[in-house]
């Protein structure tokens, strides 16, 4: 349990990071310019992971990051930048709370986890508590940022769970300098083709760019690919709520927007659905998968010694007193 319990926290670092993404995005980097803002938050993280790791792709891996570099850096950041551009801090999220769903039947379809009970219970509360705190309708939507976040919710919920079938036996923090590298280096032609020259960078900018790249992407992404090695991805998907929450509440203590009963009820469910969700403790050591007590009798060394037949069947000594072989008939 503590263990279970250990990954969840350190997974939930990825939401919280993501959820301030959309305010510092908003209100600090510049407008009109999301190929750039994703290139420019990809490169410095993905070179930060890999002076840290040092470590280059092998084999498979080659293309592999390339594909999860488009899926989970490169597409991703460019449409959440359009979305927090063209959204209010907290509505900018709201499309992520179906993310759960999406990921687990990805991951049912590719990797054959099949959802329980439990987790779908978790997904619907959730979803329940992110409709209450933020489908209010006293909030204008940008149809263009709507449909920006659902496509990264479903780009990025593939990616995730193509890297949790595709990473095993590869380095966390490796693999994820190279999809934040593959990512980035894939936008920058794409960004100067399509937006110019570079944009100008003033002192907020620099230093939104700088939170960004380090805490929203270097260190939330090591933290949640971390959690997809040790948690099934609907566990993963349930925690990665705590994204719209952390939006709704930074509009609240920095933009000063209200936070209401609903909003309240609506917290609460999200975290319930969250601790639904999580993975059942491993039963006791002492049952078997039937639920009958295991057989506690100690094991018996059957190691031959000196003149004891191995089947321990009574056999006679062969030829120069081996044993092992059978009487003459």
């Amino acid at each position: 349990m503590e263990a279970t319990l250990r990954w969840v926290l350190i997974t939930a670092i990825a939401p919280v990071a993501w959820g301030t993404n959309y305010y510092v995005t908003h209100a600090c980097l510049p407008a009109d310019t999301p190929l750039y803002g994703a290139a420019i938050r990809a490169l410095p993280a993905g070179l930060l992971l890999l002076a840290v790791r040092r470590e280059r792709p092998r084999g498979s891996w080659w293309w592999k990051a390339a594909v999860l570099g488009v899926l989970n850096m490169g597409g991703f950041f460019a449409l959440v930048y359009v979305a927090a551009q063209l959204l209010p801090t907290s509505t900018a999220s709201t499309v992520m709370a179906a993310s759960p769903v999406a990921m687990m039947l990805i991951a049912w379809a590719l990797v054959a986890e099949r959802p329980g009970l439990l987790p779908l219970l978790g997904a619907a509360a959730g979803i329940a508590g992110v409709c209450l705190m933020l489908l209010t309708g006293s909030v204008s939507v940008d149809a263009r940022g709507v449909l920006a976040s659902v496509a990264a919710m479903l780009m990025s919920s593939l990616g995730y769970v193509l890297a949790k079938r595709w990473g095993a036996g590869a380095d966390v923090l490796a693999s994820t300098s190279w999809q934040l590298i593959a990512g980035g280096l894939l936008l920058l032609p794409l960004a100067v083709v399509v937006e110019g020259a570079p944009p100008a960078l003033d002192g907020p900018a620099v230093l939104g760019f700088g939170y960004v790249s380090v805490v929203a992407t270097a260190v939330a992404f090591a933290a949640w690919f971390t959690g997809l090695r040790h948690l099934p991805a609907a566990t993963v998907g349930l925690v990665g709520l705590l994204n719209p929450v952390t939006g709704v509440l930074l509009g609240t203590l920095i933009a000063g927007e209200p936070f209401t009963l609903r909003q309240m009820c609506g917290l609460v469910l999200v975290l319930g659905g969250i601790l639904l969700g999580r993975p059942a403790a491993r039963r006791s050591a002492g049952r078997t998968d039937r639920g009958r007590p295991a057989d506690r009798r100690p094991a018996v060394d059957r190691t031959p010694v000196a003149g004891e037949c191995p089947t321990g069947a009574g056999c006679h000594p062969g030829p120069g007193g081996a044993p092992g072989s059978s009487p003459a008939g």
